[in-house]
């Protein structure tokens, strides 16, 4: 009758570097998966002000800062954000059962090069 071998079981019984290169892989990937970080501590991390972001974006900085507290941004808003700090947004679906995978879609493709930091204008009523 089958029966399930416990993951200890099936462990113990691999040559010692065959464990150590086990373990070393889970503490590797384990650390790539605690590597989270909101939109305002990715900036922060990178040592950019909100003003400089929202300069890049031709917006004003509160909207920056509306942008980090918001729950559910856009994600193409997302992806001209990440771009205005000089980075391109990745998305990774996992999965139980299989490797991560990188998802790909045209929203998604390489950064946009730096645009100009944008003058604001305002528009005059004509008579």
């Amino acid at each position: 009758m089958y029966r399930p071998i416990p993951l200890e079981e099936v462990l113990a019984a691999m040559p010692k570097e065959r464990q150590e290169a086990i373990a070393k892989r889970g503490a590797e990937l384990l650390a790539k998966v605690k590597r989270r970080m909101t939109l305002a501590e990715l900036r922060k991390g990178r040592k950019i002000s909100q003003a400089t972001v929202a300069d890049a974006l031709g917006i004003g900085q509160m909207q920056i800062s509306r942008l980090e507290k918001r729950k559910d941004p856009r994600l193409s808003t997302m992806q001209r954000t990440v771009a205005a700090m000089g980075g391109q947004l990745t998305m990774i679906a996992t999965f139980p059962d299989q490797e991560p995978v990188i998802l790909t879609s045209p929203l998604l493709a390489p950064p946009l090069p730096a645009s100009p930091i944008k003058a604001k204008t305002r528009r005059v009523k004509t008579a």
